[in-house]
């Protein structure tokens, strides 16, 4: 047990700061391949490459509280919202 008690808000902090790294490493969330190419190759300054492991921890963190979520009966939301349909 991770020991969160407001899943909702935990995720919704842990978000924020996702997508702030994500921007910082210049990737779209949406797009599974630009996460896997920017986790997978070191970056060429020591502060982006920062940014890149701190995205890989905090991507690491989400994935084991949507977990523990799940194996107590929770839904977690998705990190990034569906697309609203064609009207």
């Amino acid at each position: 047990m991770s020991g969160f008690e407001n899943y909702d808000h935990e995720l919704a902090e842990l978000d924020h700061e996702i997508r702030h790294y994500a921007a910082i490493c210049g990737i779209n969330l949406a797009k599974r391949y630009e996460i896997d190419a920017c986790l997978k190759k070191p970056h060429d300054s020591w502060s982006d490459d920062k940014a890149r492991e701190n995205l890989r921890g905090l991507l690491i963190l989400r994935i084991k509280v949507e977990t523990e979520m799940i194996q107590l009966g929770f839904s977690p939301p998705p990190l990034i919202p569906p697309l609203p349909a064609d009207s």
